[in-house]
């Protein structure tokens, strides 16, 4: 049996790393070509999604939230000069989290999650885990819209097209 979490956080690492190439593909100019959109930037986009992440791991952790997200303002406001710079800081992280995952076997474990902006509550590892993924897939459609409105196509980094990709080791 398949710990869904953990594929779910595989997927996403996939899918960023899938929209990351796309990019790779384009003009370098166009990571910080301004667009009318839910970002100013695709690297202001890549930015947010990479620092949530990084908050999310903080807490995952055992940072408090307060103090996780405090610490991961300045990466969502770093913008990076090169796709091959996202890529390296997400492909890091990731190992990051699958260190984490190997170390902490039960995600059903729960937590205590004091957000700044909703209150606390217990929450399970999961939990977190999911909502990091359904962050990400949330602002890889940002991007892949930046992209169109820039007038270059997007590419596929749908859950179901992961279904057919080699697993990563």
């Amino acid at each position: 049996m398949s710990n869904h979490p953990v594929q779910m956080f595989e997927y996403h690492t996939w899918a960023s790393q899938t929209i990351l190439g796309r990019i790779k593909e384009l003009p370098s100019s166009v990571l910080s070509q301004e667009v009318n959109s839910s970002f100013p930037t695709i690297a202001h986009a890549l930015s947010h999604i990479y620092a949530v992440d990084k908050m999310w791991y903080l807490v995952l952790t055992g940072t408090g939230m307060p103090e996780a997200f405090q610490a991961c303002i300045p990466l969502n406001e770093s913008i990076l000069p090169s796709i091959d710079d996202y890529s390296n800081i997400y492909a890091e992280l990731s190992d990051q989290f699958r260190e984490w995952f190997r170390s902490n076997p039960n995600l059903e474990q729960t937590t205590l999650l004091d957000n700044p902006f909703a209150g606390a509550r217990q929450t399970r590892l999961s939990e977190i885990v999911l909502q990091l993924v359904n962050h990400g897939t949330y602002h890889r459609g940002n991007v892949s819209t930046m992209l169109r409105q820039l007038g270059h196509a997007s590419t596929m980094n749908d859950y179901s097209l992961f279904w057919y990709q080699e697993p990563t080791k």
